[in-house]
């Protein structure tokens, strides 16, 4: 694959979202998972994508098990600032996770660590500098943020430089284009799309919440956009983007990171526990898009067309990203 640039770091131009090998989206098989991990960097991956949350520590232990002796071959982002427990942006409890996650991952050094929620009761600026000094200890390349709002990214970016912004981003889930896009191309700052599959919706490989597993995040936070009706209406959307990935030689899946990657400084981090998805997804960096495509998409899948927010009312009120 090609690279990109994440602050000083060169990554792959797509990434690997390592959450599904232990949470969110049914069982996944360990040994399996450390098989795929291995095969990602074989097929070209270079950019990796955890957190504390994942499985309660798991998923970063899995990765530090199954690439400890390959750590030079990729860049390490995981994320501080939320648990079982809630949201956690206080310094003293940033230094602790980053201290935590250090050794799950057998690492001594994160590249890039990102506060992974705001905490409302603490000033991002308090929780920038804590970031901003395990940078300057060493501990720490880049620091990242995700899912905030522009006040915020700016406010953080006052007190140390932001190398990176996750947020859901994809055709269905356009929340960036609000005004955070904008904002990190101001600032230098590299936006990174999770979930850019639309929690597989745009494989057309996903299913109504009557058809999932107990706890899958569709049946939780992210359920409104698959509730049987409502699924049933946006299903409606795949017959016209199947025909436009058919007219480029490529999956549904390609074609929803291609529309991303056409934007040229977005590095996409699409999860999955199954190494055939993994290299499929992989493919997209060899699909180039028109314009006139590009345009195609826009107007067939976008948050007017689709039905249902992307999470639920509870969820979408507490996200400081929807504050644009």
């Amino acid at each position: 694959m090609k690279t990109r640039t994440i602050g000083s770091l060169s990554v792959s131009e797509i990434g690997l979202g390592c959450m599904n090998m232990s949470m969110g989206y049914g069982k996944a098989d360990d040994e399996e998972s450390k098989r795929l991990l291995n095969e990602a960097l074989d097929v070209g991956y270079t950019f990796l994508d955890t957190a504390q949350v994942y499985g309660s520590g798991h998923n970063e232990t899995l990765i530090g098990e199954a690439l400890e002796s390959r750590r030079s071959e990729y860049v390490l982002a995981t994320k501080c600032g939320l648990s079982r427990d809630g949201i956690n942006g206080d310094p003293a409890g940033i230094v602790e996770s980053c201290e935590n996650s250090l050794k799950r991952l057998r690492t001594d050094v994160i590249d890039l660590y990102y506060l992974h929620r705001v905490d409302p009761n603490i000033p991002i600026e308090e929780s920038t500098e804590a970031l901003s000094k395990l940078v300057k200890d060493g501990k720490v390349r880049e620091i990242g943020l995700s899912e905030v709002c522009c006040e915020n990214l700016r406010r953080a970016n006052e007190v140390h430089p932001i190398a990176a912004l996750q947020s859901e981003y994809s055709l269905w889930s356009r929340t960036p284009e609000r005004g955070i896009l904008e904002a990190c191309d101001e600032l230098g700052v590299i936006m990174v799309p999770f979930s850019p599959l639309g929690r597989a919706f745009l494989t057309g490989k996903a299913a109504d919440v009557t058809q999932l597993v107990e706890g899958d995040l569709r049946t939780t936070i992210a359920r409104p956009r698959f509730e049987p009706d409502a699924y049933a209406e946006n299903k409606k959307l795949l017959v016209p983007f199947a025909e436009i990935a058919e007219q480029n030689n490529c999956s549904m899946a390609q074609l929803a990171l291609a529309w991303l990657l056409h934007r040229k400084n977005d590095v996409p981090i699409p999860g999955t526990k199954h190494i055939e998805f993994m290299k499929e997804n992989a493919g997209a960096a060899s699909v180039s898009l028109s314009q006139h495509t590009v345009d195609a998409l826009n107007e067939l899948i976008n948050e007017s067309t689709v039905v249902g927010n992307r999470y639920t009312d509870d969820r979408m009120q507490d996200a400081d990203a929807e504050r644009d």
